[in-house]
């Protein structure tokens, strides 16, 4: 069999995977960079994550001439055609390096710092210095009688968000199956496309992790636009309402029944099509990493260290597979924190966050920062903090006036200060541009800067950042 022999592994096209390889093999490293699907050069973010589902979150919102199945459709094929330009030129990104070979194929370890190589019936394996996982995760399928087993989903009336984005035709009616952030993400875009949205939520509260009153917000939002709510519930199982998979009189499959127990009592709920959105996955299944001395967690995340340095040497983990928090931007700094060890440079670990902001697009967005106020008041006697807390509606921010411009003054702006430091505890921003203003509060908390360097800033106008200098100034 034939081996490849290369300095250095990047084993996924994910963001931190990808510019570290482009780093090394710049500085003149010979680099393989092995992905199994040429429909997903440049990973998640740019495929199936982030860049798709943003660019169908602007595009439901945009007016259109037609109905709203025509401008769904239509939403669908400008989302595939951007998507392929990032994925080409992502490819192109590496592939133009003389000393980075990108090979499509399989990756699996056979031993010590070598990997087996498939594609198709082709086999050849490779060895290298130095190996990285880059892997990212995948959409959780649990099972649920009639809609999923063992990891793959029945019907094809049933989804993933990988599958749902790639759907041309809108559904009409579609259940949402979790309360987190994925699926009030795509329970706002998809009401906002003209389907009629029920999400089915384990939890007795709306995003539990929030603070009530902001939860309340994006809640009622969602629901002012069309969104129905099934708190405490859960689906008991999924059935056809006709023979599976048997096309209906019209030519369309015939619609899902979707079983759910409420607290009222059972109900069924007929779905042109459903959404799993219930978390995502460390993709490890297949690679082999106990051959090669790389140990994973109860989720199958792989183990690292604050160096993201596996229990195998000279191998480190990047991105979504080693069960850090899932963003994009935190597997970008997973690269500059790996590339300390092998390149040179000023040393950095994960120990050096202090913040990672986060944005769940709805419409408005919302934002966070830091702690909630119940988590800083529960806190508090430890650190022995005073805490305080701006909080205020957005239709009821004089000084901020572009949310009315743009014609959604919907939403709510909390920060949670300790008065007696100043400083910025925690940040939640549901708000038109709060995954703008986000980023600012994040630097200030970053930077150790009291919360006054933010309520006595100059801010240009109109913007959304302007809010608060008057939030800021109400601090009870």
């Amino acid at each position: 069999m034939d081996v490849l022999e290369f300095d250095d592994v990047v084993i996924g096209f994910g963001k931190g995977g990808k510019t570290l390889a482009g780093v090394l093999g710049r500085a003149g490293r010979r680099v393989a960079v092995v992905e199994q699907s040429e429909q997903m050069y440049g990973g998640t973010c740019i495929n199936i994550g982030c860049v798709p589902t943003k660019a169908l979150v602007y595009a439901a919102h945009l007016g259109h001439d037609g109905d709203d199945a025509a401008h769904y459709t239509d939403s669908i094929a400008q989302k595939d055609a951007l998507t392929a330009k990032l994925r080409a030129a992502n490819f192109t990104m590496l592939d133009s390096v003389d000393t980075i070979t990108v090979i499509t194929a399989r990756a699996e370890f056979v031993g010590p710092k070598r990997v087996r190589l498939s594609a198709g019936t082709d086999e050849r394996e490779l060895t290298a210095e130095r190996f990285y996982l880059n892997t990212g995760s995948l959409p959780a399928v649990p099972d649920i009688p009639g809609a999923s087993e063992g990891g793959r989903v029945l019907s094809p009336r049933i989804h993933t968000s990988t599958e749902l984005i790639s759907e041309s035709n809108l559904p009409g009616r579609l259940v949402i199956v979790g309360g987190g952030y994925i699926a009030y993400e795509f329970a706002s875009m998809y009401a906002a496309f003209g389907s009629e949205v029920t999400v089915v939520d384990r939890s007795p509260i709306p995003l539990k992790h929030e603070d009530r009153d902001v939860a309340a917000a994006v809640a009622s939002a969602l629901t002012g636009d069309g969104v129905r709510f099934l708190q405490g519930a859960r689906v008991t199982g999924v059935a056809e309402s006709g023979e599976t998979g048997v096309p209906a009189h019209d030519g369309a499959l015939a619609p899902a029944l979707v079983g759910v127990a409420t607290a009222s009592g059972p109900i069924t709920i007929e779905a042109d099509a459903v959404l799993l959105a219930l978390g995502r996955s460390p993709a490890t299944a297949g690679l082999g990493l106990d051959k090669a001395g790389v140990e994973t967690d109860g989720r199958g995340a792989v183990v690292v260290d604050e160096r993201l340095r596996t229990t195998a040497p000279d191998v480190w983990a990047l991105g979504d597979v080693n069960g850090g928090p899932q963003h994009t931007y935190v597997s970008l700094d997973d690269h500059r924190i790996v590339l300390s060890q092998v390149a040179g440079g000023p040393e950095r670990t994960t120990a050096d966050r202090r913040t990672i902001p986060t944005t769940t697009f709805v419409t408005p967005p919302m934002s966070r920062v830091g702690l909630t106020e119940g988590d800083a008041r529960a806190q508090a006697d430890e650190h022995g903090w005073d805490v305080g807390v701006a909080s205020k509606e957005v239709a009821k921010i004089a000084a901020m006036p572009r949310p009315k411009i743009v014609r959604d003054p919907r939403g709510l702006i909390k920060l949670v200060v300790d008065r007696k430091t100043e400083a910025v505890l925690g940040a939640t921003l549901f708000c038109v541009d709060s995954q703008e203003i986000v980023n600012l509060v994040s630097f200030a908390m970053d930077h150790g800067l009291p919360y006054t360097a933010l309520r006595d800033r100059m801010y240009t106008h109109p913007s959304s950042a302007e809010a608060l200098n008057e939030v800021l100034g109400a601090i009870v």
